[in-house]
């Protein structure tokens, strides 16, 4: 259901069925009494007030300052038997520091004693001191750093400068107790000053007056949202006694409080169960922009000057604007309000009198309400009366409802036993809100329970207690296998499939009565069950199955799910043993153990070239060394002995061989990379089942 501000106004003056006291200049809110409030869960409130005024008129009402944003954002004003609604008005609330500013002593940043003495230089001061009295002009302020030997830290100290008849005088503060301002002006204006802020603080509530221009006797309606408490609800359940004829009943309250500083007198009462979009935004307050300064244009001597081309964007004057009335220039505003009688272009768009207006958008509302189902409201038949500042708690739901005594089991609960509950289906024309359950076994208190939002028809499960009476144990089981191997693309594509079992055990101790138990079983993704009861119901998260267990007896219930995943693995990270043994189980064919073979022959291969380069690579390093060994030798062994002329042929015959070595080790590299694109592009080509 839609539900609008103006939409509540015209309904509400709908109601205008007994007369009211005529409504005169400077009249308050008592003339114009609320007559409908409306009240959304999501912290505001919808007010409407209704009257009669006579000739013109003018209604004031107060608010608290704080609620002066909502009223300016939302207030709709109807004048329904011919008048006119003049305007709203309200003291503006100029900003505090700005107010402050406007002194000639400036104390809207709370200025300290010498920041105060800085701002009244050249004002004649009185100065008292410990050691007497200075008279003179503020000069200033000095600070000084002040070294102290006995704790060698650092302290500021201030001194007033005074220009006195006997010349410059220089005061300590730390030794001043008081001091006038002499310029009576300039001590007016800092008392002025002070008596602002103190009106500041004192100012709580504001006043807003509408007024109403026409002739006669003629009915008004001003309607505004405002911040409000979010209403509230619990709930009674009783359940009836056995072998008794009454069946279940649920009662239902709604808690409301008036924050406000008026008495709610006979008004109509709705509780709209939607969450409107609402928000603050502050009106109230006058907005300054920050302006840039620019310094003053000075002439500077003429020179000559080179203009580009330009392109003239001249607007003709607008001719609807030239008949235009003085509110469309700017020159004076007036609030047009729908329904009442107005220019002839109001006539021309179909607008005949507030009362016909009403009663259609009226209509359309409950149409939209009936229709479309957006939102659930309650609405009190009986007017209500709450005092300022005051709560109360009214009934809005009384009615038999279909429910069974079950007992609630979740594991997760971290109980023994599982929970006393009620399974509730909500047989009412009402919706219920979300709110407390206190639940009544006939005339005894049973516990309480909590419920979230049930529609018509929903049903719910209520925990109220825990059931002592029957024990509870859960046992585990799980088990993982492998259904199915096979080459896909060249990887190893094994299809595993898990299965998790709880077992659940009930024994009911209980003698006399059995237990209907819903177990609530963890809902996983994806699995699904396998020789397992179908469930009762099914929530995102759970699975709910029934057991019945007699009275002195014991139940089980064994919940199994399942699930088959497909996981792929590196070909050659496999093992041949593992893929035999799943031959020999038939989960892998001859063909993929015939592959695996081949594509571990031609991994060897390469492993087998990576051999041999890594060998080469190994007596190529050994023969540097000793290289490096004859090298340093020769250094010291006689050119002409034998011995060098040994070392020179056997560094001959190792550069020979290191030549060899490197001709090797190219061949074997360029053998394991022919050998590894043949493994790439055979597993590429794998496909076997």
């Amino acid at each position: 259901m839609r539900h609008s501000t103006t939409a509540l106004v015209l309904a509400a003056g709908m109601a205008l069925a007994a007369p009211h006291a005529a409504l005169a200049v400077g009249d308050g809110a008592d003339s114009l009494p609320i007559s409908q409030i409306t009240l959304y869960r999501s912290g505001v409130g919808s007010f409407v007030r209704q009257g009669v005024v006579e000739g013109d008129a003018q209604a004031s009402l107060r608010f608290r300052t704080e609620q002066v944003n909502d009223i300016l954002k939302s207030m709709v004003v109807l004048d329904l038997d011919g008048g006119t609604v003049g305007g709203v008005t309200y003291a503006s609330k100029e900003p505090l520091e700005r107010r402050l500013r406007a002194f000639a002593v400036d104390i809207s940043d709370d200025p300290s004693r010498a920041e105060l003495l800085t701002r009244l230089r050249g004002a004649q001061v009185l100065v008292r001191t410990t050691e007497g009295e200075e008279r003179g002009a503020v000069l200033g302020v000095e600070a000084h750093d002040v070294f102290h030997t006995e704790t060698h830290s650092e302290t500021v100290e201030y001194a007033l400068n005074l220009l006195t008849a006997q010349g410059v005088r220089t005061v300590q503060l730390d030794s001043v107790r008081s001091f006038q301002v002499l310029d009576a002006a300039l001590a007016e204006e800092l008392n002025k000053a002070l008596a602002a802020l103190a009106e500041h603080r004192a100012d709580t509530t504001k006043s807003v007056a509408i007024d109403f221009t026409g002739r006669g006797s003629r009915r008004v309606v001003i309607a505004y949202v405002q911040e409000t408490p979010v209403w509230k609800t619990s709930y009674r359940l009783v359940l009836p006694e056995e072998g008794g004829d009454a069946g279940p009943r649920l009662q239902g309250w709604a808690i409301v409080e008036n924050t406000t500083d008026e008495d709610w007198l006979n008004v109509r009462l709705a509780l709209v169960a939607g969450q409107p979009v609402s928000f603050r935004m502050d009106l109230y307050e006058p907005l300054y922009l920050e302006r840039p300064e620019v310094p003053v244009p000075v002439a500077a001597g003429a020179s000559p000057r080179v203009y580009s081309g330009g392109v003239s964007y001249f607007r003709a004057p607008d001719a609807a604007m030239e008949g235009a009335p003085e509110s469309r220039r700017g020159v004076t505003a007036r609030l047009a309000v729908p329904g009442t009688p107005g220019p002839a272009a109001d006539k021309a768009a179909g607008f005949s009198n507030g009362f016909d207006l009403m009663v259609e958008r009226a209509a359309a509302a409950r149409a939209t309400a009936t229709q479309e189902g957006e939102v659930f409201q309650y609405v009190l038949d009986a007017p209500v009366t709450i005092a300022r500042q005051q709560s109360a708690m009214l009934p809005i739901l009384s009615a038999l409802i279909d429910a069974r005594c079950v007992s609630i089991f979740n594991r997760n609960d971290g109980l023994a036993s599982p929970m006393r509950g009620v399974e509730i289906t909500n047989t009412s024309d009402l919706q219920l809100m979300p709110g407390p359950i206190a639940v009544f076994d006939g005339s005894a208190y049973a516990g309480d329970a909590q419920i979230g939002h049930v529609p018509a028809g929903d049903k719910r499960l209520l925990a109220y207690a825990v059931d002592l009476d029957v024990a509870a144990t859960t046992t585990d089981r799980g088990a993982s296998s492998v259904r199915k191997v096979r080459i896909v693309d060249g990887l190893i594509e094994q299809t595993t499939q898990q299965q998790q079992t709880v077992e659940y055990a009930f024994e009911n101790k209980d003698r006399e009565q059995g237990r209907t138990i819903i177990v609530e079983h963890p809902l996983l993704p994806g699995w699904d069950l396998v020789d397992t009861p179908e469930p009762k119901e099914r929530t995102q998260d759970t699975l709910r199955f029934e057991v019945s267990a007699k009275a002195n007896d014991a139940a089980k219930l064994a919940v199994t799910q399942q699930v088959v995943q497909s996981q792929r693995l590196e070909m050659l990270s496999y093992d041949l043993p593992t893929l035999l043994a799943h031959q020999q189980a038939g989960r892998a064919s001859a063909k993929v153990i015939e592959a695996f073979r081949e594509a571990a022959r031609r991994q060897a291969l390469v492993q087998d070239a990576e051999r041999t380069i890594a060998r080469l690579q190994n007596e190529r390093n050994e023969i540097n060394t000793d290289q490096q060994r004859v090298r340093q030798n020769m250094q010291t062994v006689d050119r002409q002995s034998d011995l060098y002329t040994r070392y020179v042929k056997r560094l001959s015959d190792q550069e020979t061989r290191l030549e060899q070595i490197g001709a090797e080790i190219t061949q074997a590299t360029n053998e394991r990379e022919r050998l590894r694109a043949e493994l790439a592009a055979y597993l590429r080509s794998l496909n076997v089942e």
